[in-house]
């Protein structure tokens, strides 16, 4: 086998024996104490996201206010809420693919959005990422469903993406070098770009590679986010170190602010285990500096992260140590499992998108490994710490290896086995003549879910289905919706294709014409969601869930608005007439116990609270458990089960 170009000798031919031993790609199987696999609902996803910090936010400058204005999406379609599941774990079993080398071995799960779950130095023993010694979902992304730790790729716009819990297609690539390639890719429905994950460790090198890629293949600039978010072991000794000395701060309560980085507020936010409160630090790396992040601990050792300078961001993450900090960590990841999160993004913030030009590439390499540095270096003076470790980082892994692994990865040839599938969505783009077919990313044949649409693009006719066909995205598809023969399916699918436009009066007025063809739960739904008065709302949602009694998505969504609409003696006539079993699910226990609170009777909530109420699918943020404690248990304190409060120590 020849010398990887990306070997430490490949910049130093004496540095190394010319006979290294060669890297590895192995499947596995990891078995892990999970929940089971998050399911996909069947009600779309009609809200897109509220903006976070004002556009004219008093630390951002020209393009940054460019960026938290631009692209944030009307809606989340074509995607489902990902929120079936639950807490009961059992020993689940895992398909994996391994990279492995004298050095390091990275375990990957194709299956969870293609997460590096782990990267162990090997003639260390050491775990260099929070590995979860569960695999419990929670409702952090976008479509809910969302696990800690590992390294999470995210595509798409702010939150975590929506494939996070979805499986990649993953393929073998072997270079003429001999070095075995990990290859993920999938099409991303919301945004629809093509993504590419190149993965490798070339024989000897202490760094794993990584080329991301992603292709607007369509004929319109898209609003594009990318973070790679890094979990890490955090202790009261873990110092993050980046290449700065400003930050964008972001605390849940307040406007986005420049400050002063690592001290701030009379602490040292480089220790984020010693830190009350929840909060992000978006680094503000000045120009010319290189790009890179790292956590280290007592002994100056730890992950670094470095890339090639596209991925421009840098961001530290922490829960704080407050109760309700420490609960979510439990929450995520069991207890006596505290971590960080340090990431890397392509803007300077994750509350910004840039525009990608039609039909344009852009990708990036990303390098992770274990770096050591002088303790009292990193533990010294801020400019000691970043001094000492950008010239450990320099020996580790230099500019021009990155450089290098870029022009290596563009020349790999076409995948010769495949690993794991992903979905058919990517297939069904080809077959409609929107996405090249290529050899480089095989996206196989359509599947079931695909069929409704692939009929259409052959016949120009969508087949009515009920439940109706998943939802697609698209100039295309919307032009044949629009020049299709009308029932009530097809302007159920057209209503959806105008509201993901922004056309809000348009898609309410297919939705009115598929209910005049036929009166079904899903155009009243969609109806309701968008209605703005609350009374029609809740009487369109009624109307729903009368004609689908028995979908939980529809039930937890009526209470939600007869709530709203401040008929709460309506919620708890439509929550006594489930059985216990039905009631006992946790969003619908917590809507009998608002219900109960607006409606007067406390005795009853404090019941409720008193038996447990148990949300699995909590929101990030989310204060309705502690605000109803609050509510009628006045001046008693939130019991830790209770508290999901990030903005409080």
């Amino acid at each position: 086998m020849s010398s990887s170009p990306l070997n430490p000798s490949a910049l130093n031919p004496s540095a190394l024996e010319s006979s290294a031993p060669p890297s590895t790609l192995r499947t596995g199987v990891l078995r892990v104490e999970g929940a089971a696999e998050p399911v996909a609902g069947l009600l779309p996803i009609l809200h897109g996201l509220p903006a976070r910090v004002a556009e004219d936010a008093e630390a951002a400058d020209p393009e940054m206010r460019r960026g938290l204005g631009y692209g944030r999406p009307h809606t989340l379609l074509p995607y489902t809420a990902q929120d079936g599941y639950d807490r009961s774990r059992t020993t689940r079993e895992l398909p994996t693919v391994v990279l492995e080398n004298e050095e390091l071995t990275a375990t990957f799960l194709p299956g969870y959005g293609g997460r590096l779950w782990s990267l162990v130095h090997r003639p260390s023993g050491r775990e260099l990422l929070h590995r979860n010694p569960v695999l419990q979902p929670a409702n952090l992304a976008l479509r809910d469903a969302w696990v800690a730790g590992g390294v999470e790729w995210n595509l798409g716009t702010t939150g975590h993406w929506p494939l996070t819990c979805e499986p990649l297609h993953a393929v073998r690539v072997t270079a003429t070098d001999g070095t075995p390639v990990l290859r993920m890719y999938e099409f991303e429905r919301l945004r629809q770009l093509v993504l590419q994950i190149d993965a490798w460790l070339p024989a000897r090198s202490p760094v794993l590679y990584v080329n991301v890629s992603v292709h607007n293949p369509t004929e319109a600039e898209v609003p594009v986010y990318w973070w790679s978010n890094i979990a890490v072991p955090e202790t009261e000794r873990t110092r993050v170190v980046g290449p700065a000395d400003r930050a964008f701060h972001f605390d849940y309560t307040a406007d986005l602010r420049q400050v002063a980085f690592p001290d701030h507020e009379g602490a040292d936010r480089s220790y984020p285990g010693r830190l009350p409160r929840a909060a992000d630090y978006f680094l503000d790396i000045p120009d010319g500096e290189r790009r890179w992040i790292t956590a280290l601990d007592e002994t100056g050792a730890g992950l670094v992260q470095a890339s090639t300078d596209r991925l421009r961001g840098r961001k530290l993450f922490h829960w704080g140590t407050g109760t309700g900090g420490r609960h979510w960590q439990e929450w995520l990841s069991g207890p006596d499992s505290a971590y960080l999160e340090i990431q890397a993004g392509l803007a300077r913030t994750q509350l910004e998108h840039l525009p990608m030009p039609a039909g344009a590439r852009w990708s990036w390499v990303e390098a992770y490994g274990l770096l050591q540095a002088d303790p009292q270096a990193v533990h010294g003076s801020w400019e000691q710490a970043r001094a000492a470790i950008r010239a450990s980082l320099d020996a580790l892994v230099s500019p021009e290896q990155l450089a290098a692994a870029a022009g290596w990865a563009a020349g790999l040839p076409a995948p010769d086995q495949v690993l794991a599938r992903g979905s058919g969505w990517g297939a069904l783009e080809v077959e409609a003549g929107l996405l090249a077919p290529t050899p480089a990313l095989p996206f196989g044949s359509c599947e079931r879910e695909q069929a409704p649409w692939l009929a259409l693009a052959r016949t120009g006719r969508l087949p009515i289905s009920d439940p109706p066909a998943a939802p697609v995205r698209g100039a295309h598809w919307r032009e044949l919706l629009e020049a299709g023969e009308p029932d009530w399916h097809l302007l159920y699918q057209l209503g959806l294709l105008r509201l993901a436009d922004g056309e809000d009066d348009a898609a309410r007025a297919a939705w009115k014409r598929s209910i005049g063809e036929l009166p079904t739960p899903w155009a009243l739904r969609a109806l309701a969601v968008l209605t703005p008065d609350a009374e029609e709302s809740a009487d369109l949602m009624a109307e729903a869930h009368r004609l689908r009694p028995d979908g939980q998505e529809l039930t937890v969504e009526l209470l939600d608005a007869l709530l709203r609409a401040g008929r709460p003696e309506q919620a708890l006539q439509v929550i006594e007439q489930f059985p216990r079993t039905v009631r006992e699910h946790g969003r619908i226990k917590l809507a009998e116990a608002k219900a109960a609170h607006a409606s007067g009777d406390d005795d009853r909530v404090r019941r409720l609270l008193a038996e447990g109420i148990r949300v699995d699918n909590m929101r990030e943020g989310e204060d309705s458990l502690d605000t109803l404690w609050l509510a009628v248990h006045p001046g008693t304190p939130v019991p830790p089960a209770y508290d999901f409060r990030m903005s409080q120590a």
